[in-house]
């Protein structure tokens, strides 16, 4: 019997690759054969075809933002996060094969077959969907704006230079988007393609008005539930029915997302974005020290769920400006601090990893060093008592000591192959010395905590 599945994540580069790993091999363990199209950040591979929709019994959906299933009517379908597919594949393979309810489209299909559980992750993943297509944006304009610093700190102020070149195409061109991109996509993923138009131009609205990040979600999800509204209210004959998608729909709720944003929303959401930009900006001491601690235990406990993502996210909104960011610097510390904190434990106490481990343990160095967090879960799903809180506090420590030592960042992901950057780390030593030091004690603690193993290593090879 085959299956098909597709596994996408918002970054589309840990959990979607993971989620697909983890379901090949429960596949092949229980003697299935699985096709599995990774929808990532390059696009999706391995995509699957229309043979093997013919051929597959059910599809499994693992992901964390919207992905398209028009093409799957008339299969059995479940859709999970990611984390569901890494932590339980087998268990979704099982329920796949027992799933009766068959895809007709969006509406129907959230009427069945989706646990409560799983259908209170629908804001949620609307977020995550505008975040997943506005990354690309922040990582192009935050490098180039970092090639900028390169230059000189202040050298994009010389008009016609390179500099200014970089600077100009990194945070006019690129940055330019992101508000528009994150409420265009977040409405696509409420309301599909009709929402695109209402939270694109309610995106452009929040960010010309000046509310900022905050009110590009307000305009994501007022543009998306205000189409997904207007296709239930508005009843047309069926010769007329073709106008609805062309003209009713992106008219009337164009307008409606436009006038809310200029009369009502734009203007207290601006108020509450400029309270937290100067917040932010006048932060000390004390203040800095318990955000960057916050953060950290963020973006440890869930490595890559909706609290990392969140952290992450936040950090994200903090960039929009075009302005090296000290949040954003504590999120990539604490973020890359969890693998490289386990790592250190397989080298520190190595009788207490298997040699599975230890080898996974190599590997979790390079995932640390990319500020890839995910590349700690299998170490976490093996023991969680012990891994996470170890490696939180570490992160803990990471973020606290970015931010008390005013440590900044122009980009929002790279790890430390930004730090060859020329000024695209504020502080690199410091910087540096913070991920350490957090490495350093999550991996000792975790050393002590940790049991060791109940067999021995000539048994284990």
């Amino acid at each position: 019997m085959k299956l098909v599945a597709i596994t996408s994540c918002p970054t589309g580069i840990a959990h979607t690759y993971m989620a697909a790993e983890a379901l090949q091999m429960a596949a092949k363990e229980m003697g299935y054969e699985i096709k599995i199209e990774t929808q990532g950040s390059v696009g999706a591979e391995n995509v699957i075809n229309d043979k093997d929709l013919r051929e597959a019994i059910a599809v499994i959906i693992a992901a964390d933002n919207s992905v398209d299933k028009s093409r799957f009517k008339g299969k059995p379908v479940i859709e999970v996060s990611t984390m569901d597919a890494i932590k339980n594949s087998k268990g979704l393979i099982k329920r796949a094969l027992k799933t009766k309810e068959v895809f007709v489209d969006d509406e129907e299909y959230s009427k069945v077959d989706m646990p409560n559980k799983e259908q209170k992750k629908g804001v949620y993943k609307h977020l995550m969907n505008g975040v997943s297509f506005m990354i690309p944006f922040v990582v192009a304009g935050g490098i180039l704006i970092a090639i900028s610093f390169a230059f000189g700190i202040n050298a994009y102020e010389n008009e016609g230079s390179l500099a200014a070149a970089f600077r100009k195409i990194g945070a006019d061109g690129a940055f330019s988007f992101l508000i528009p991109i994150l409420s265009g996509y977040i409405a696509y993923s409420i309301a599909d393609r009709p929402g695109l138009v209402p939270g694109m131009v309610g995106g452009y609205l929040a960010n010309n008005i000046g509310a900022g990040f905050l009110g590009g979600l307000l305009a994501g999800f007022l543009a998306g539930y205000t189409v997904y509204y207007l296709k239930k209210i508005i009843k047309l004959p069926k010769n007329f029915e073709g106008l609805m998608p062309v003209l009713i729909l992106p008219v009337l709720s164009t307008a409606i997302v436009g006038l809310i944003m200029i009369y009502i929303l734009g203007n207290p959401v601006k108020a509450i974005n400029d309270g937290l930009t100067g917040w932010l900006s006048r932060l000390t001491g004390i203040n800095a020290i318990l955000l960057g601690t916050i953060i950290g235990l963020m973006m440890a406990f869930d490595m890559g769920g909706p609290l990392n993502k969140a952290a992450y996210t936040f950090g994200v909104a903090t960039l929009s400006s075009g302005e090296p960011s000290a949040v954003m610097a504590a999120v990539m510390a604490a973020g890359m601090v969890p693998p490289l904190a386990v790592a250190f434990s397989t080298v520190l106490a190595k009788n207490k990893y298997t040699v599975q481990e230890k080898e996974a343990g190599k590997a979790a160095w390079a995932l640390g060093a990319s500020f890839i967090t995910e590349g700690a879960i299998p170490f976490a799903a093996g023991d969680p008592f012990r891994v996470i809180p170890s490696i939180m506090i570490g992160s803990a420590i990471s973020g606290a000591l970015s931010m008390a030592f005013g440590c900044t960042l122009t980009v929002p992901h790279g790890g430390i192959f930004v730090f060859f950057i020329p000024n695209a780390v504020g502080k690199l030593f410091l910087y540096i010395l913070s991920i350490l030091i957090g490495t350093i004690v999550g991996g000792i603690i975790l050393s002590l905590i940790k049991k060791d193993v109940v067999y021995t290593q000539k048994a284990e090879a």
